[in-house]
């Protein structure tokens, strides 16, 4: 569904024919209106609302956060975990001994009736 267009120059004559209607519309009123006692201008001066607040200054933006240090890196060491369906590791081999880690894996499988694998473990290297 299609919007209608906003016809900007419209809005605008439609707003400066009301502004200058409600200027000539108080001059009009006051020259036709006859003074009234002090008493009772001094009575509606009080019960008149107050003129509407200046507007608050923006706030200031907030202080940054001071910047983190880079986290250091560090070093991992690959090698290969023999585990068992549960996720425990039972068994761990360098990495260049995949070999051997498979072996390791088969002989558990075919001892026990469940199903042991490898998997890459990668550890952070202490020095």
């Amino acid at each position: 569904m299609a919007r209608k267009t906003v016809n900007r120059k419209e809005l605008r004559a439609q707003a400066e024919a009301a502004e200058a209607r409600s200027k000539a519309a108080p001059k009009k009123e006051k020259a036709a209106k006859e003074p009234k006692p002090k008493k009772e201008a001094k009575a509606k001066a009080v019960k008149e609302p107050k003129a509407p607040k200046a507007p608050k200054a923006p706030k200031a933006a907030a202080p940054k956060a001071p910047r983190k240090k880079a986290a250091k890196e560090t070093r991992l060491k690959a090698y290969w975990g023999v585990f068992n369906p549960s996720m425990k590791r039972l068994v761990l081999f360098d990495y260049a001994d995949k070999k051997a880690a498979e072996k390791k894996a088969s002989e558990l499988t075919a001892s026990s009736k469940s199903t042991h694998f490898i998997q890459l473990v990668k550890e952070a290297i202490t020095e």
